[in-house]
């Protein structure tokens, strides 16, 4: 049996190194509560290190509101940071900020030392949330509340790229495993002396990030270390020289940990994440081409929001760019994903950083976009580009008239670069730059209004703007018509084939001329699209019964968006609605549920929303609360449409093929599909289910759900 070493590790050349370490950890573990001058660029303000300290306090939520602030305890230091994309420190940081905010508190970030004085210091009051990846265990139970998961998450083993000699415990005999003491990690690294009592254990300082923990591992100075799955995931999309050779624990939830004496701002936080939970953006970077989209089953669009690209309408996601890609990712078999840039974001730059895998907005190729990194497909749309003028304006009717006049665009639009060539030329107008993230349409707006002089549009985008508004005119064609094309990254050669293949097919077919004819020819149809386009309405109503839903999902604890796009699949939003099967109501629940539920006139939209919310609740009580929020929410919504035996037997069966019972997309689904099959159905608890109703069920709602967060954020 060879020797048991458990020893303190600390990686230092010199003896005068280690003293002058040793006196810089009180430095770095002492937290100072002064604020700084100001939150920066964008970020929560943080405490600068100060020989004087806040007085430390305890309060609940209430106290937090008097004294105006909530401070956020952040493992690590100010200095140095570097976000990277998905990075989870500073996803906890703007998180926890955007809490703070929306409680009507100011942020201030409690920067800490070592990880093993979080808690410590929180039960201290010097902070009041820990907002960092806390896996939850039973030890930490006993000292801290913990909000519901914002993740789940396994530990690993990670060594250098080239390590090939551990693939299972057995291979950790006589290796060193160095870990930071007071993490789980360390607790983990002790337990597993028991299935290999050679393994050595060692301590690294607490105040080094996981980054450079895995410098030190990619640099040979230490063995192995473990680390969160997700926090490896984030690391691994920006550098190759670590791997996770060895999972060696089971997944576990990981959360924000609070005073088990402040159960309000508990409640607060676990509303908030709940949302967050079901809403978050994904960042996640992807640049493969079309197999790696076909294993991921999702093509991600990216799209503007506006009356011609993609726009939601009674509940309905619409849009030309939109219904066309659609039908471009059913024939590839794949779900389309839609995403909109935010404040400062452009279509092509989040192409290029793979945030997204295909970018359509009637894109005209240029050369300065390829240069950017992309390629175009095949034309599938032309139109001249159009000077607009107001209505009353009869001065501009060439180019010349152009001269001494200000045309406003966005500068990274074609038509940037057309007036360029204009002033290139010698006529002498001004270019003035539009904010980038304004519609075209919201820019012909300011036209009409007075607001900028003039601008130039696509000539069928001024159709859809013309067949609603007479305040503004084409007053000349700037250009012949011009090509527009979908835009892919260079390198993704097959996906570009694949796009070229359905525009060769479908252009100028059937359902091109018919989605084409709604958009931008039917000016009645157009009009009735416009004067309800939600996407750009600030009122952000999406049904008659909003008011409703928002009261009802508010009192059960859900998002009142996700509830309309539940309703908006059972009913279309029609109350006198009846299904072959009895179900009633806008929310389509059947009268012997309601009535256990205490609900008898499902008709009525008062009743029939609360009934339908009430059951949902009632569903999502019978799973475990430390699941994610939105693999609780999706096992709820299947129960809801196949009954919770169903999914039950489901979760059982995706364990039994491999599949993780804890998440439905690509797991649960997959066995909720194999259930309609007899060798699987006669072994089930509740016997067959037409398995693709549940899974069809989730993915739409779970699509729009997304859409109505984006394009109607509150």
């Amino acid at each position: 049996m060879c020797e048991t070493s458990l020893v303190v590790f600390w990686h230092m050349k010199t003896m005068a190194k280690a003293c002058a370490v040793l006196l810089l950890v009180p430095l770095l573990v002492g937290l100072v509560l002064l604020p700084g001058c100001g939150e920066g660029q964008g970020r929560p303000e943080a405490n600068r290190r100060s020989g004087k300290q806040a007085h430390p306090t305890t309060a609940d939520l209430d106290g937090l509101k008097k004294v105006g602030q909530l401070r956020i305890l952040i493992h690590g230091s100010e200095a140095g940071y570097l976000p990277r994309e998905g990075s989870l420190p500073d996803r906890d940081r703007k998180l926890a900020a955007d809490f703070a905010k929306a409680a009507g508190l100011k942020p201030v970030v409690v920067y800490v030392g070592e990880f093993d004085d979080l808690i410590p210091a929180l039960l201290a009051g010097r902070g009041d949330v820990i907002a960092a990846n806390l896996t939850v265990t039973k030890s930490r139970r006993k000292q801290i509340a913990f909000t519901v998961p914002l993740d789940h998450s396994r530990e690993q083993i990670v060594s250098r790229a080239t390590e090939k000699k551990v693939n299972k415990l057995s291979d950790l005999k006589g290796r060193t495993v160095v870990v930071q003491k007071g993490t789980s990690f360390w607790n983990t690294a002790s337990d597993l002396l028991a299935h290999c009592p050679s393994l050595h254990v060692e301590a690294l300082p607490g105040q080094l990030t996981s980054d450079e923990i895995f410098d030190k591992v990619a640099a040979g100075e230490i063995d192995l270390t473990i680390e969160d799955s997700n926090v490896i995931d984030v690391a691994r999309q920006y550098r190759s020289d670590i791997r996770a050779v060895l999972d060696v624990t089971a997944e576990r939830p990981l959360a924000w940990g609070v005073r088990p004496a402040n159960p309000d701002l508990l409640n607060a936080l676990n509303m908030f994440l709940r949302e967050e939970g079901l809403t978050r953006k994904q960042d996640a970077i992807h640049k493969d081409d079309l197999p790696g989209i076909e294993k991921r089953q999702v093509l991600r669009l990216l799209t503007r929001n506006n009356s011609a690209d993609y726009f939601l309408w009674k509940g309905r996601l619409m849009g030309f760019e939109y219904e066309f890609m659609r039908k471009f990712a059913e024939t590839l078999g794949l779900r389309l994903e839609v995403i909109v840039p935010g404040e400062g974001e452009g279509l092509i730059p989040m192409l290029v950083a793979g945030r997204g895998d295909i970018a359509a907005d009637f894109l005209t190729p240029t050369e300065s976009r390829r240069a950017e990194g992309v390629e175009f497909s095949m034309p599938y749309h032309y139109a001249p580009d159009v000077v607009v003028a107001r209505a009353n304006d009869d001065k501009v009717k060439t180019p010349e008239d152009l001269k001494g006049r200000t045309v406003v665009v966005r500068r990274t639009s074609s038509y940037w670069g057309t007036l360029r060539q204009l002033i290139e030329r010698g006529i002498g107008l001004r270019l003035e730059a539009a904010p980038q993230l304004m519609e075209t349409e919201e820019i012909i707006g300011k036209v009409a209004d007075g607001t900028y002089d003039l601008t130039v549009a696509d000539g069928e985008l001024l159709d859809i703007e013309l067949a609603w508004r007479d305040d503004v005119k084409k007053a000349f064609a700037l250009t012949e018509p011009q090509p527009q094309a979908w835009a892919v990254r260079r390198e993704n050669r097959e996906l570009l084939k694949a796009a070229n293949a359905f525009i060769k097919k479908e252009y100028r077919g059937v359902f091109y001329n018919l989605t084409k004819r709604k958009y931008f020819k039917d000016r009645r149809t157009i009009r009735a699209y416009r004067q309800k386009h939600l996407g750009r309405d600030t009122t952000g109503h999406i049904s008659p019964y909003d008011d409703l839903v928002r009261k009802y999902a508010k009192e059960y604890g859900f998002d009142w968006r996700l509830i309309l796009a539940q309703m908006y699949q059972e009913s279309r939003f029609n109350p006198r609605v009846k299904s072959s099967i009895g179900a009633e109501g806008l929310m389509q629940v059947m009268p012997r549920t309601a009535a256990e539920l205490g609900f008898k006139d499902l008709a009525n939209p008062a009743a029939g929303i609360h009934a339908g919310v009430k059951y949902l609740a009632t569903l999502r009580g019978q799973f475990a609360p430390d699941l994610e929020a939105s693999v609780r929410m999706r096992f709820s919504l299947a129960s809801y449409n196949a009954g919770l035996g169903h999914v039950e037997d489901a979760r059982r069966l995706a364990r039994q093929i491999g599949r993780a019972p804890d998440r439905w997309f690509d797991h649960v689904e997959k066995a909720m599909l194999l259930l309609a099959k007899p060798q699987y159905a006669q072994k089930a608890r509740y016997g067959y289910v037409r398995g693709r109703e549940p899974v069809r069920y989730v993915r739409q709602i779970w699509d729009r759900y997304k859409a109505y967060a984006r394009l109607l954020k509150e």
